[in-house]
């Protein structure tokens, strides 16, 4: 969503999975919880071997999990055990595919900057929650060599501006082995991402234009995750399981939904869709990664929260690897495990299940409940018995001008042909979505009488083409029009198929709903002879051109139709291509790549000033204490310390943390928690002309071990003239007991 801003089959193996994962009860994957709510957590993890400096870092985590949910696992002591001491039983034969894992911070600026989802002015960046993160995954042919790579991005959508950097950079160390055509970019689409990483100004209007650096960490966080999983290939097995996974989402555009035809709706009898799909990877009998695709928008933090924040799933992905699996982001060595929580068709899925807007702090909670809840029902899907993948790995990708698209009959639902148009706002989609975050007022979803009139007795009168393709839209920005002076929006965008096994991606670079989505699986299931199930709409992919709806959907208006901006035929059109791809795939042949998107970047507007200087609050210098904490704490409680600090946005910190929450022993300090956990915030503000305060807090976890703890500021302050100069500050020490 983006709210009032103006993106042949082989046979199957069924076979159980090793003993030594862990066994997830499936309380969210298969029961529904009747106050909708996860359970209490109950049993925590034990903590980790020593390993140096980091032990007592993953102790805390660990033993902390279990106030998060690490219960909900049932991830019992012996379990664990039994995985830490390996597979008990006999090798597994030679695994047909290689697969790497890779993690990186693709983080952004944390202060002011606007916030990208919402499209309010007002939601500018003040700080950090968590981290933004990309995960990769190489799916490799042994035979073959044929590969596809997935990178799955903490971030509100990709933009083609940010794909075009990716393949290149990934071309100046790979050569042609990693293309437009296998390589498949997708965002997770959190709302509170930073903005202004795109080259197209109808994205960049609150932020005041184009961020580089924002751009730049999330480039460079993207490939860095594909070079780490290149680098990273060794032989795997992969396993394909499906669940259900009830009250996790909620129809937010009921009255649209309603409109499609039964033989779509029943598909869906609670219209919403339930399934989760785990693509689990393993290595010498034990998981070493997964990927999870389940439809649930990332608007669980609200558009009042000013921090910046993975949302649901980047939590859930966070706990799995972090809590549970005990990973350290800040280690040098490469992680045991990577999890992935990607999005489908979630155009019309909201995880507010009350279909209330969430508010500030609340959405705290309701964030991390969200994210529990994927993570129980991937989790659960570990010790399911699934299909044994198989078969190769292929890719196809086409550029379309989604502008200019003829549809063929077979594709329209009325027996005649029929063209796409420029893009055009509609009304509807100004007032943003009601349920999870209205935008402009005097603006509604479905009718808009005065812009209804204005398109009726205008616009379609002197555009009859426009009237066929767009009707019954009430147009508030024809921003096609708009594009031939400035860019504004894309209308040249990649539509992909990806290959792995019996798992077919469909590639869409947007916000697809449930029957949309359904009308593409269903057709790109029927071309390749394959379930329905094992096709999925990878949404959010590559670039991004807003909402997909049904035709029906669309004579709506809701919000959803108002943000599908090629019109009432659009999804034909996208139906139409991806059945020429899933054809294509099926019958070996190659595909010209098509009207590619235009490198833009020479047209970027930046309005935001930049940071002149930073200087220490009178009578202190910079890192000293302001505010300090008290001397003694329990478990529950928390933590606050003010630091004299400096623009966070001098140096990024990528891959890198800002704070630290220490603990002293064995006569040295050492980092148990940083600013990626769920555990700390860091807060900034201006603090009169040129001088920052800087708030850290720390919700100190269950079970967190009693002894003596501090915490510790990293940042960087501008002086007149020169490069940014590190400075530091440490709290006073304080205890935690009991």
């Amino acid at each position: 969503m983006l709210d009032g801003q103006l993106p042949g089959s082989s046979p199957t193996e069924e076979h159980p999975l090793s003993s030594t994962h862990p066994h997830t009860p499936p309380s969210a994957a298969g029961t529904p919880e009747e106050d909708g709510q996860a359970p209490a957590a109950t049993t925590a993890t034990p903590a980790s071997p020593a390993r140096g400096p980091n032990s007592s870092r993953r102790n805390v985590l660990r033993a902390g999990a279990a106030l998060t949910g690490l219960g909900l696992a049932g991830i019992t002591p012996s379990a664990q055990a039994a995985r830490a001491a390996g597979p008990t039983s006999a090798a597994a034969p030679a695994a047909g595919y290689l697969v790497g894992r890779g993690v990186s911070d693709a983080t952004g600026e944390i202060a002011e900057v606007g916030m990208m989802g919402y499209g309010r002015i007002d939601q500018q960046a003040q700080g950090l929650h968590t981290r933004l993160r990309a995960r990769g995954f190489v799916f490799a042919d042994r035979e073959t060599d044929e590969r596809v790579l997935l990178v799955v991005v903490d971030s509100a959508m990709i933009f083609e501006s940010v794909h075009q950097a990716v393949l290149k950079r990934l071309g100046e160390k790979y050569g042609d082995l990693y293309t437009h055509r296998n390589v498949m970019i997708a965002a997770t689409h959190t709302h509170c991402g930073p903005g202004g990483s795109s080259h197209h100004l109808l994205y960049n209007l609150t932020t005041f234009g184009f961020h580089k650096k924002t751009f730049e960490a999330m480039a460079d966080g993207i490939t860095e995750a594909a070079t780490r999983a290149h680098e990273d290939l060794a032989p795997s097995e992969l396993t394909l399981t499906h669940a259900e996974l009830k009250n996790t989402n909620a129809n937010r555009s009921r009255e649209a939904f309603e409109r499609n035809p039964a033989e779509l709706r029943s598909h869906f009898p609670d219209a919403v869709d339930k399934q989760s799909t785990l693509l689990r990877i393993e290595r010498d009998g034990r998981a070493a990664g997964a990927v999870n695709w389940f439809p649930v928008h990332g608007t669980s933090m609200s558009g009042d929260n000013k921090l910046i924040s993975a949302d649901n799933k980047g939590y859930a992905a966070y706990h799995w690897e972090r809590e549970v699996e005990g990973g350290d982001y800040l280690a040098d060595e490469p992680p045991g495990f990577v999890s992935a929580f990607a999005q489908t068709n979630s155009g019309d899925m909201s995880p507010n299940l009350d279909l209330k807007p969430p508010t500030t702090p609340a959405d705290f909670d309701s964030t991390r409940k969200s994210g529990l809840r994927q993570y129980e029902a991937a989790a659960g899907q570990l010790d399911q018995r699934g299909t044994k993948m198989s078969g190769g790995v292929d890719s196809r990708l086409v550029y379309i001008d989604l502008s200019d698209v003829t549809v063929d009959a077979k594709y329209t639902g009325d027996g005649k042909q029929h063209k796409t148009s420029k893009p055009a706002i509609g009304a509807s989609m100004a007032a943003g979505s009601l349920e999870d975050g209205p935008a402009f007022p005097g603006f509604d979803e479905g009718e808009n009488p005065l812009w209804d009139k204005i398109s009726d007795s205008v616009i379609y009168e002197a555009s009859p083409e426009l009237r066929e393709a767009q009707a019954p839209k009430g147009i508030f920005v024809p921003i096609g029009e708009m594009n031939a002076i400035y860019p504004w929006v894309q209308e040249q965008v990649p539509v992909q198929l990806l290959r792995i096994g019996q798992l077919y991606l469909v590639g869409v670079p947007g916000e697809v709903t449930v029957c949309a989505g359904l009308r593409l699986r269903r057709t790109v299931a029927e071309t390749v002879g394959a379930d329905v199930r094992d096709v999925l709409v990878a949404g959010y992919a590559n670039s991004y051109f807003h909402y997909l709806t049904t035709p029906d959907e669309y004579d709506s208006q809701q919000y959803e139709g108002g943000s599908t901006l090629f019109g009432r035929w659009q999804l034909p059109a996208i139906q139409q291509t991806a059945d020429r791809l899933a054809r294509a795939m099926r019958d070996g042949e190659s595909l010209p790549i098509g009207p590619v998107a235009p490198d833009i970047s020479d047209k970027t507007i930046s309005l935001q000033p930049g940071i002149v200087l930073d200087a220490p609050p009178i009578s202190h210098e910079f890192g000293d204490v302001l505010t300090a904490p008290r001397a003694n704490y329990r478990p529950g409680e928390r933590v606050t310390v003010v630091f004299a600090g400096a623009h966070p946005g001098n140096v990024l910190h990528r891959n890198g943390t800002y704070l630290r929450i220490e603990q002293h022993k064995d006569g040295e300090w050492r980092t148990v928690a940083d600013d990626g956990d769920w555990s700390t915030t860091f807060h900034w503000e201006r603090y009169g002309v040129a001088a920052s305060k800087v708030t850290v807090t720390w919700d100190i976890p269950d079970g967190t071990a009693s002894g003596d703890y501090r915490i510790t500021y990293e940042g960087e302050a501008k002086p007149v003239a020169g490069a940014p100069k590190a400075i530091s500050g440490n709290s006073s020490g304080f205890t935690v007991s009991g």
